[in-house]
């Protein structure tokens, strides 16, 4: 039987995407860089330097680390400008519903995200309540697939890989949840097309039906 639940955050509990895909289409057309959603795909999941590295390979130069710290810094400042503009209204309702549902079934919640931003999008959401646990890009230095953050995230809710489900809509996620010895189920995005993924849902409240 499972403790808990292990959710990824962006196209997950809330849909970022949107936000981020803009921040990055302000930096490459600053910079001159092709940008569309064939490439926004490679980016899904992944961590912020990882996609910049991505968004690079266009340009036919090497940058210093300085400068990719700077591109980065950038990057991430546009989306959080974006994002301030996030609240509860920004939450489906099916997620609401949701962890409501878990967690009558008394079941541990955790969020493991790449993302050095999720504790602050889940409070301007006023999800942060509602996890036992969040652990995320400033907890960890190996990024997905690698499944660094789902095993920190299990280990701060006390719990075995084992005992929890991971919840991911990226293909490096359902990749680093399966490494790290969790139950991977798909949500919408790139992971459904995952064969990894043990289970495929098309919303949350279907996990009510796994635990």
């Amino acid at each position: 039987m499972k403790k808990a639940v292990i959710f990824d955050l962006d196209g997950v509990l809330v849909h970022t995407d949107r936000l981020h895909y803009t921040a990055w289409k302000e930096l490459t057309g600053r910079l001159g860089i092709p940008f569309g959603q064939t490439v926004y795909r490679r980016l899904r999941g992944i961590s912020r330097m990882d996609s910049l590295d991505i968004v690079l390979e266009a340009v036919p130069r090497d940058f210093s680390p300085e400068e990719k710290a700077a591109l980065a810094a950038e990057k991430n400042e546009a989306y959080l400008a974006l994002a301030a503009g996030l609240g509860p209204r920004d939450v489906a309702e099916d997620v609401r519903r949701a962890l409501r549902g878990l967690r009558e079934r008394g079941l541990l919640l955790a969020v493991g995200s790449s993302s050095r931003n999720a504790k602050y999008i889940l409070e301007r959401t006023g999800l942060a309540p509602c996890f036992d646990a969040v652990a995320d890009g400033t907890m960890v230095t190996r990024a997905k697939p690698d499944p660094e953050v789902f095993l920190k995230a299990a280990a701060l809710l006390g719990v075995s890989p084992g005992q929890a489900l991971v919840v991911e809509d990226a293909a490096a996620g359902i990749k680093a949840a399966r490494d790290g010895g969790f139950t991977a189920v798909a949500f919408g995005g790139d992971a459904v097309e995952s064969l990894l993924a043990e289970h495929r849902v098309g919303t949350l409240t279907e996990l009510l039906d796994l635990v």
